[in-house]
C-alpha cells in the first residue's frame, strides 16, 4: 500500500472510482454511497477510522463480524485507491442541520413511540428491527427523517414482513430470518424467533413492506426531537 492516496483530489480517478463504486459497492452502500445494507459514507465519519489509509484498509482487507469483503486482492492497489478518492469526493455533503431536543426524543423513543420494543441501542431494547446503537454514525438526518414519515421508503434490506397462517388457522406475522423454498424463519415483537417447515404451514408470504408505523400523525416537534436523538446515536457511552 502506498504511504499516500496517489488519486488525491484527481477528478478523473474519482470518475473511474465512481464506477467501481456503483458495481461493487452499490448494492450495499447504495449507488450514490448515502447509504443501504451498508453504512452511509457520504457523512465523511467512519467506524473504522477516517483517513485515506483507514478507508483503504477497509476496502482492500474487509472488516473481520460484517458484511464487508475483502476487495485487494480482486481488483488491485490502484482501483482500491480509485474508490477511496470517489468516496472522499463524496463525502462531507452539507447536513440538514438539528433542531430538535435530543434529550426529549430519547425519552419519547422509550416511552411513547415504543421503538425500543423493536430496536436496540447498546445492550437495551428489542432485537425485530435494525440496531440503532451507531445510526447517527450511518444515517444521515434527511434518511433518519424519512424513516420516520415513510418507513417503506427505503427499507434496510432483510429486515421484511413475513406473515405465516398455521395448519391450525393461527396468523402469525413478524420481520424476516431467514425465508427459501423449504422454510421460513422470523421474529415477532416479543422477541420470539420462529421456524417452520413451508410443509407444515397453509401459507408463507413475504412483502417487501415494514412492520415500522409511519408516524404522520406527530407533531413537527416530536418528530424533530426523535431525529436528534437518532443522530446523536454513535457508540459513545450513555448513548
Amino acid at each position: 500500500m502506498a504511504a499516500q492516496n496517489p488519486f488525491a483530489g484527481n477528478a478523473a480517478e474519482a470518475d473511474a472510482g465512481r464506477g467501481l463504486f456503483r458495481i461493487m459497492c452499490g448494492p450495499c452502500h447504495g449507488i450514490k454511497a448515502q447509504g443501504g445494507r451498508g453504512p452511509d459514507l457520504t457523512l465523511g465519519v467512519y467506524n473504522a477510522g477516517n483517513t485515506d489509509r483507514d478507508l483503504y484498509r477497509v476496502i482492500a482487507s474487509g472488516v473481520s463480524g460484517t458484511e464487508m469483503p475483502a476487495y485487494g486482492s480482486r481488483i488491485g492497489d490502484d482501483n482500491v485507491w480509485r474508490l477511496v478518492t470517489y468516496i472522499r469526493s463524496v463525502a462531507n455533503r452539507r447536513e440538514v442541520p438539528v433542531t430538535g431536543d435530543a434529550a426529549e426524543g430519547e425519552k419519547i423513543y422509550w416511552g411513547k413511540g415504543g421503538c425500543g420494543n423493536c430496536h436496540r441501542i447498546g445492550q437495551r431494547g428489542g432485537v425485530m428491527g435494525p440496531d440503532l446503537t451507531l445510526v447517527g454514525r450511518k444515517r444521515s438526518i434527511e434518511y433518519l427523517r424519512r424513516a420516520l414519515d415513510k418507513p417503506n421508503a427505503d427499507l434496510t434490506p432483510g429486515f421484511y414482513t413475513v406473515t405465516v397462517v398455521t395448519k391450525q388457522g393461527q396468523k402469525i406475522q413478524g420481520v424476516q430470518r431467514s425465508f427459501d423454498n423449504f422454510t421460513t424463519q422470523f421474529v415477532t415483537a416479543d422477541g420470539k424467533v420462529h421456524s417452520y417447515q413451508r410443509d407444515d404451514l397453509q401459507s408463507s408470504e413475504r412483502s417487501y413492506t415494514s412492520l415500522m408505523p409511519a408516524y404522520t400523525s406527530w407533531s413537527e416537534a416530536m418528530l424533530n426531537d426523535m431525529v436528534a436523538y437518532l443522530a446523536s446515536l454513535r457508540g459513545e457511552a450513555g448513548k
